[in-house]
């Protein structure tokens, strides 16, 4: 049988702010998953968010060369309707899976854009960057998507904007003009159709390039999700596929169903791991039961560490924890926000129960896909590695020798894994905790990259991961013999860093909503629909199961 035969299966349970809990009342089926297949312990995402991060890890690149990055506060895409997105140039390892053959399928979240310059263009959509099949959130899981949660989308401006107005409608009743009313009328659409239809806008559920919920419903996304998904493996059981299942759980609001609300003993966020859990276990079911486990390749990752601001005193924490590693979501090169988990299955070609400690990147995804695929053909610079080698145990090593970590289009640290087992890692500067001695930015709810947000090190902060993986105890010349070289090691890798070469996609000019580019189910701007559905989704997947 050739490569080109063999399904990859990459299902990647994007669970945002997942941690491996020791409770494994929580995660039996992440366990197994686990236990039969190789788990990589130094997993590390190549940004702390998701956008930047999930753009390296469709691209195998830095997100600074696809310019997925921001000079400012805003480091993702906050806006369906606005202009940026992963640029028609770049290639993702579904086109070029797509190029050897593959049938290619996403189910689940993108949040990589959808139009550049009108409404149906579609040049970031998913459909063209290699996915054949797409049913999802072309965006996100904001506040904004769950009734009586607030908004998270520039809070601090929209509260600016509506003091703005109600200043202008004091001075109309003061000043009666048509002009001052004019401007009223235009300063209160500025802010208030934008931000208040925030739901309408950016919730949307999507097959293919057609908006078929808007706003979506999340009682039923999961099971939507599970369904969408069974579709793609069942009709090609006998073909090269790919599928990408990137679950919304566990991204804050953390939504509730009625399967799982209150079942767990983790409150809210322990339901909503559960349900990310028994997903995983009903495509891992699936893959079983029709007979292609041994040559399906199942990759289970997260696109960076826990929100560790995100929580309050009644529901307590919602934006997960990250165990020993210090920091967490947007800070920079801490740990916390970079290091997640990695599992590889496949049953008869690597080892079940088998453990890499080397640090190994998301990005090493792309090059092995390709590598798998006999994918040969010329290609861009890629920032991964085919990690078959070391999966199989053929090589100990990780080709990682120095792996860079931005904050926006900012170098924020570089690690370093000399021979032996050390990794150093070297901070340039690091994010402003508040209050004093927090682990985190909870005056701004999360952390920023630039200016008075962060403190630079001169010289910069040095750690041991090997040693110290919590980064507790900062190395001196004095209690590290090899600091200087350390020092100048990072100083010369750094002269080969990924460069920006093309505009930036998160600029303000690119982010903010524009009415044109707004994806809508029926007439703009009155937008809305649900996606038919006269049975259960349960109903449907026995249905579906039975026929295949």
């Amino acid at each position: 049988m050739t490569w080109a035969q063999i399904n990859l299966l990459h299902s990647i349970f994007v669970a945002e702010h997942f941690y491996f809990t020791v409770d494994s009342q929580l995660t039996p089926n992440v366990d197994r998953l686990a236990s039969g297949g190789v788990k990589l312990t130094q997993h590390i995402a190549a940004a702390p968010l998701c956008t930047p991060s999930r753009t390296a890890f469709m691209t195998g690149r830095y997100a600074i060369r696809s310019g997925m990055v921001s000079t400012g506060r805003v480091q993702v895409l906050l806006f369906l309707g606005g202009s940026g997105g992963l640029p028609p140039t770049e290639t993702t390892f579904a086109k070029r899976l797509q190029q050897q053959g593959y049938t290619t399928g996403l189910v689940g979240k993108w949040h990589l854009g959808v139009n550049c310059k009108h409404r149906g263009d579609h040049c970031h959509h998913p459909n063209q960057h290699g996915f054949s099949y797409f049913y999802g959130l072309p965006f996100t899981l904001f506040n904004d998507c769950l009734p009586g949660e607030g908004s998270d989308v520039l809070v601090d401006l929209q509260q600016t904007l509506q003091n703005l107005t109600m200043l202008l409608g004091v001075g109309f009743i003061t000043i009666v003009s048509v002009i001052f009313l004019s401007f009223y009328l235009l300063s209160t659409a500025v802010w208030y159709v934008p931000f208040n239809f925030l739901s309408t806008w950016n919730c949307i559920i999507m097959r293919n390039q057609e908006v078929i919920e808007q706003p979506m419903t999340l009682e039923t996304l999961p099971q939507r999700l599970v369904f969408n998904s069974f579709l793609l493996l069942f009709r090609n059981v006998d073909r090269p596929f790919l599928l990408v299942f990137s679950l919304a759980h566990v991204h804050t609001p953390m939504f509730k169903t009625p399967q799982f609300a209150g079942k767990s003993r983790h409150g809210a966020y322990g339901d909503n791991v559960e349900e990310m859990d028994w997903m995983i276990g009903k495509i891992t079911e699936t893959v079983d039961s029709l007979g292609i486990a041994n040559n399906t390749l199942m990759y289970f990752t997260s696109d960076h560490g826990g929100h560790l601001e995100d929580g309050n005193l009644k529901t307590g924490q919602k934006g997960g924890w990250n165990g020993i590693y210090k920091g967490g979501k947007a800070m920079g090169g801490w740990e916390g926000g970079i290091r997640v988990p990695g599992i590889f299955r496949w049953p008869g070609r690597l080892t079940a129960g088998k453990v890499v400690d080397e640090p190994t990147s998301l990005m090493d995804l792309y090059p092995t896909l390709k590598y798998l695929a006999k994918d040969t053909q010329p290609d861009r610079q890629s920032d991964g590695y085919n990690l078959m080698p070391l999966l199989e145990g053929k090589v100990a090593r990780s080709e990682h020798d120095f792996m860079f970590h931005y904050c926006g289009t900012y170098l924020n640290a570089v690690r370093w894994h000399p021979p032996g087992d050390s990794v150093f890692k070297v901070h340039f500067f690091t994010p402003n905790f508040f209050p004093p001695g927090a682990g985190g930015c909870y005056d701004i709810k999360i952390c920023l990259c630039h200016g008075e947000y962060v403190t630079y090190h001169n010289p910069p902060l040095l750690y041991d991961l090997f040693h110290d993986p919590a980064e507790s105890h900062p190395l001196t010349p004095d209690t590290e013999p090899r600091y200087a070289e350390i020092l100048e090691q990072t100083a010369k890798a750094m002269e080969r860093t990924a460069g920006q070469s093309i505009e930036i996609q998160l600029a303000w000019d690119k982010i903010l909503w524009r009415p044109w580019l707004q994806p809508c189910c029926g007439t703009f701007p009155f937008c809305g629909c649900k996606e038919n559905s006269t049975d259960t989704y349960e109903k449907k997947l026995e249905q579906t199961a039975s026929v295949y």
